[in-house]
C-alpha cells in the first residue's frame, strides 16, 4: 500500500482531465482491484476486489484515502463543466477492468458507496463498515453556471438550425460566399461541439464511438463541397442527442422526485419545547409531531395518536393504512385526518425513502447482460464501419478508376447509416424506464440483470409462513362443549390466555377483543412449554392445551372430542382443548391456524395462467399442515419439514428440473434460499433492512399482488428490448441497402439514422406507463 499511496499522491491530472479518468488515476496501482463502475451523478462506486490480494485493513485504507482525493478532483472537474458523465463513468470502469485483467484469480465483490470523501465498503465474509477520512473537510460547492449541458445542447441545436438554414438560403439567393462560409462554420461548431469533445476523449483511450463517426461524416460532406448536407447531418444529430438526454432523464427524474416528497423541516418536541428543525438534524429518539394532511418527514414508530397514512410512495399500496401506537411509519408518506407523534428510528440519510432512491440509482447504473454485450459490440462495430468507409473511398478510386467525389460521398453516407446509435441505446432506454416505474409502484429491482432474470423465470417457490399465509395465527374454529355457550367459554379461556405470550394464546385473546368481550382477571397462572397453560378465573381452575397435556395428566378424551381433534388436524389446524378441573367439565375445542392470505390463491392462478410452469410451496411445518395450506393455495407441489439448508438444496434441484427459479420469502430467515435462487424476491421490504439487502427484487408492500406486476413488467421490458433491437438492426440494413441501391442522399440517411434512435428511446419510455393488467406468457 505504500507504493500505491505514493503513486496516488504524485499523479496529478491536468485541468482538462475527465471526471472518470480522475478516479482511474486515483485507484490505479492498487493491486487486488479487478473492476470498477462509477456513477458520477449519484456519487457511487462499485469495486471488485480479490480478497487474497487486498485485506480488509487495506481496503479500508484504500477507500479512506482514495475517497477524499477522488471527490476533491471530481469537484474540481465539476466546477469547470456541468456535463453529465454517466457514460464516461462506465467507460472508466471498463478501463480499470482491462488494466487489472492480468489477475487470473477469481475476484470477490465488494459494495462501496462513495460520496463527499466518505466511503462505505463491505467485503465478502467480513461485513460492512463506514469509513470517513479523519481530516475530511466538506468541499464548498462551486457556484452553479446558469446553463448546464442539457440546456446548452438545446441552444446549440437551435444555433445549428438557424445558421445552417441561413447559409443555405444565402446560397440559393446568390449572396457572397464569405458570409455563407462563416454561417456554415457557426453551424458546424455549434452542432458538433459536444460530439467532437466526447469523440476525442474516447479516442485518447483508443476507443471509437458514434459521435466521432458523425463528425467525420459531416466534415467529409463539407470537404467534397456539400456543406449544407453536413450542416443538416449535425443539426439532426444534435437534435437527436438533445431528445435522448431529455427522454433518458425522465426515468431518472421519476426516482429523484421521490426525495422531493420528504419535507425539508420537521416539528420536534425537545426539552419540553416544540421547535422546527431541518430533517437532517433529527437524531434517533426525537419525538416528531405530524399534523393531519402533512407529509411524514422521517422514519419512526407511532408513540401517540391514530390516523390513516397514504404509503403509496413507499409500498405502492392504493389504500391508506391505519396507524396507531407501535406501528412504523415512513418518510415521504402522507398523514391522514389524525395527529401523530412519532419517535424517530433512522437518520434522514438512512430512511427507507432515501435507501430506495439510492438502490434504484445503483440498479440503473448496473448494466444488464444485453447492454454489456452491446457495449462490447459497439467498439468492434464502430471500427468496422470506419474501416468500411475507408475502403469504400479507396477501392473504387484506386482499383476501379471511379471519380473521387461520388465515391467519397457514398462512403460518408455509409458512415452515417451503418452507425449503431439506435442499437446501443435500445437496451438502457428500456431498462432504466422499467426500473423507475417499478420503484414508483413499490417494487425494487437491484439492476438490469435481475430484471432480465425475472422475465425468464419458469418456476416460483414460495415460503409458506408470512408469504402465502398471513404470518400470524388466527382463531379459526371455536366449538363450545356441554352447557357452555360460545361467548362465556371464549371469555374465560381468553382471560387465562391473556397471561401468556405464546402466539397461539395471542390469537385467542385477539379474537375475544374483536368480539368486544370484557376479560376478567386470571390468577394462579402457569405455562407448560409445548403443552399448554393453566389458571384460575372467576373461581374456576382451567386447563388449556393440546392432547398431550391431558394425556400426561391422565385425563381421558371423550370420543366426540377425539373426533373433533382429528377433523381439525386433518384441515391443518392446531387443535387445543379447554377443561374445567373442579367439575371435570370440557369447555371447548379450539382451532388456531396461520390463515392463507385472501389473495394467495388468485395470485398463484395468475402465475400459472401466465405460463409459470411450476408453483411450489416450501415450509418447515409438518406434512399435514403443509398439505392443507397447499390445497387452499392451489400450488403444484409442496415440501414440508424443511430446515434453511434443506430449502437451499431443494432450490438447486428445482432449478435443474424446471429451469430459472424464483424464491419468494420475507428476506429474513429465507436469506440463504433467496441467494440460491435465480431471482430472490423479498416481501414487505419497507419494514425490514434485511429484505432490502438480501433480495434481488424487493416488494416493498406486504402484498402478493406486486409479484404478478413485477413479473409482468420484467417481461414487458424484455419484449420492448427485443423490439428495439430488431427495429434498430432492420433500419441499419434498410438504410445500407438504400445507400448502395438507390444512392440514398446523405440528409435522408441522417434522418433515418437519427429518427430510428429517437423512436427506440421513446419506445423504451413506454415502460414508464406500464400497469399490471395481466401479463404475457412470452
Amino acid at each position: 500500500m505504500t507504493t500505491a499511496e505514493a503513486k496516488m499522491t504524485t499523479q496529478m491530472p491536468s485541468h482538462e482531465v475527465r471526471c472518470t479518468t480522475v478516479l482511474s488515476d486515483t485507484l490505479r496501482g492498487y493491486a487486488g482491484v479487478s473492476g470498477a463502475e462509477f456513477d458520477i451523478e449519484s456519487g457511487r462506486l462499485r469495486l471488485e476486489f480479490d480478497p487474497r490480494l487486498l485485506s480488509e485493513e487495506q481496503a479500508r485504507l484504500l477507500v479512506r484515502r482514495a475517497g477524499e482525493r477522488a471527490w476533491a478532483r471530481v469537484t474540481q472537474c465539476r466546477q469547470k463543466s456541468e456535463a453529465t458523465c454517466a457514460q464516461c463513468a462506465a467507460e472508466m470502469g471498463d478501463a480499470l477492468l482491462q488494466h487489472y485483467r492480468q489477475m487470473a484469480a477469481l475476484p470477490a465483490e465488494a459494495q462501496v458507496r462513495f460520496s463527499h470523501g466518505q466511503m462505505e465498503v463491505a467485503l465478502p465474509g467480513v461485513g460492512g463498515a463506514s469509513v470517513s477520512h479523519p481530516r475530511h473537510v466538506k468541499a464548498t460547492p462551486a457556484p452553479r453556471p446558469r446553463l448546464g449541458r442539457a440546456q446548452l445542447e438545446v441552444l446549440f441545436t437551435v444555433i445549428t438550425l438557424l445558421a445552417g438554414l441561413a447559409a443555405w438560403l444565402g446560397e440559393q439567393l446568390g449572396l457572397p460566399g464569405v458570409g455563407g462560409a462563416a454561417l456554415y462554420l457557426v453551424a458546424y461548431a455549434a452542432g458538433g461541439y459536444y460530439g467532437l469533445l466526447d469523440g476525442l476523449e474516447l479516442l485518447r483511450e483508443r476507443k471509437l464511438d458514434v459521435n466521432l463517426l458523425m463528425i467525420l461524416a459531416a466534415v467529409g460532406a463539407a470537404f467534397i463541397g456539400q456543406p449544407a448536407e453536413g450542416a443538416a447531418l449535425l443539426f439532426l444529430f444534435s437534435l437527436s442527442n438533445t431528445l435522448q438526454t431529455y427522454a433518458m432523464g425522465r426515468s431518472r427524474r421519476a426516482i429523484e422526485a421521490l426525495l422531493d416528497l420528504r419535507p425539508k423541516t420537521a416539528t420536534v418536541r425537545r426539552d419540553g419545547e416544540v421547535v422546527t428543525l431541518p430533517v437532517e438534524e433529527l437524531v434517533v429518539g426525537d419525538r416528531v409531531l405530524v399534523r393531519p394532511g402533512e407529509r411524514i418527514p422521517i422514519d419512526g414508530v407511532v408513540v401517540d395518536g391514530n390516523s390513516q397514512v397514504d404509503q403509496a410512495t413507499i409500498t405502492g399500496e392504493s389504500m391508506p393504512v391505519a396507524k396507531g401506537v407501535g406501528d412504523p411509519v415512513f418518510a415521504g408518506t402522507v398523514n391522514g385526518n389524525g395527529s401523530l407523534e412519532i419517535e424517530t428510528t433512522h437518520r434522514a440519510q438512512d430512511t427507507t425513502l432515501a435507501r430506495i432512491v439510492q438502490m434504484v440509482e445503483e440498479a440503473q447504473a448496473a448494466k444488464a447482460n444485453t447492454q454489456r454485450m452491446l457495449d462490447d459490440f459497439e467498439q468492434v462495430y464502430a471500427v468496422l464501419v470506419l474501416l468500411g468507409a475507408v475502403l469504400l473511398t479507396l477501392v473504387p478510386v484506386l482499383l476501379l478508376g471511379h471519380e473521387f467525389q461520388p465515391s467519397f460521398y457514398r462512403a460518408m453516407t455509409w458512415l452515417v447509416v451503418a452507425s449503431p446509435c439506435a442499437l446501443v441505446i435500445s437496451t438502457p432506454a428500456s431498462i432504466l424506464s422499467a426500473i423507475a416505474n417499478a420503484a414508483r409502484h413499490g417494487v425494487l429491482f437491484k439492476g438490469g440483470l435481475h430484471l432480465e432474470k425475472t422475465a425468464a423465470i419458469r418456476a416460483v417457490a414460495f415460503d409458506k409462513t408470512g408469504t402465502l399465509t398471513v404470518g400470524k395465527p388466527r382463531l379459526q374454529t371455536f366449538i363450545p362443549l356441554g352447557v357452555w355457550d360460545e361467548v362465556d367459554a371464549l371469555r374465560l379461556i381468553a382471560a387465562v390466555e391473556a397471561r401468556s405470550e405464546h402466539p397461539l394464546a395471542q390469537a385467542i385473546v385477539g379474537a375475544a377483543h374483536e368480539r368486544g368481550l370484557s376479560l376478567p382477571e386470571a390468577t394462579d397462572f402457569q405455562a407448560f412449554p409445548g403443552l399448554g397453560v393453566e389458571g384460575r378465573v372467576e373461581g374456576m381452575k382451567l386447563w388449556i392445551g393440546n392432547a398431550r397435556m391431558f394425556a400426561r395428566r391422565g385425563v381421558p378424551l371423550p370420543e366426540n372430542v377425539r373426533s373433533l381433534l382429528r377433523e381439525l388436524e386433518g384441515r391443518g389446524v392446531t387443535a387445543m382443548l379447554a377443561y374445567r378441573v373442579e367439575d371435570a367439565d370440557w369447555l371447548a375445542v379450539i382451532g388456531v391456524a396461520d390463515a392463507l392470505r385472501p389473495d394467495a390463491a388468485a395470485v398463484v392462478q395468475r402465475l400459472k395462467d401466465a405460463g409459470v410452469q411450476r408453483v411450489i410451496m416450501l415450509t418447515g411445518d409438518n406434512e399435514r399442515v403443509a398439505a392443507a395450506i397447499a390445497a387452499q393455495a392451489g400450488v403444484d407441489e409442496f415440501h414440508a419439514g424443511l430446515l434453511p439448508q434443506d430449502k437451499v438444496a431443494l432450490l438447486r434441484s428445482l432449478r435443474a428440473k424446471y429451469g430459472p427459479t424464483a424464491m419468494v420469502g420475507d428476506g429474513v430467515n429465507d436469506a440463504p434460499a433467496l441467494a440460491t435462487a435465480d431471482v430472490g424476491i423479498a416481501m414487505g421490504g419497507a419494514g425490514t433492512d434485511v429484505a432490502l439487502e438480501t433480495a434481488d427484487v424487493v416488494l416493498m408492500a406486504d402484498d402478493l399482488e406486486k409479484l404478478p406486476f413485477a413479473i409482468g413488467l420484467a417481461r414487458a421490458a424484455r419484449r420492448v428490448v427485443w423490439q428495439n433491437l430488431v427495429f434498430s438492426l432492420a433500419v441499419i440494413v434498410l438504410l445500407v441497402a438504400l445507400a448502395f441501391g438507390v444512392r440514398l442522399p446523405l440528409p435522408f440517411g441522417v434522418l433515418g439514422h437519427e429518427g430510428s434512435t429517437v423512436l427506440v428511446v421513446l419506445n423504451g419510455l413506454r415502460l414508464l406507463g406500464y400497469r399490471s393488467q395481466g401479463f404475457s406468457k412470452v
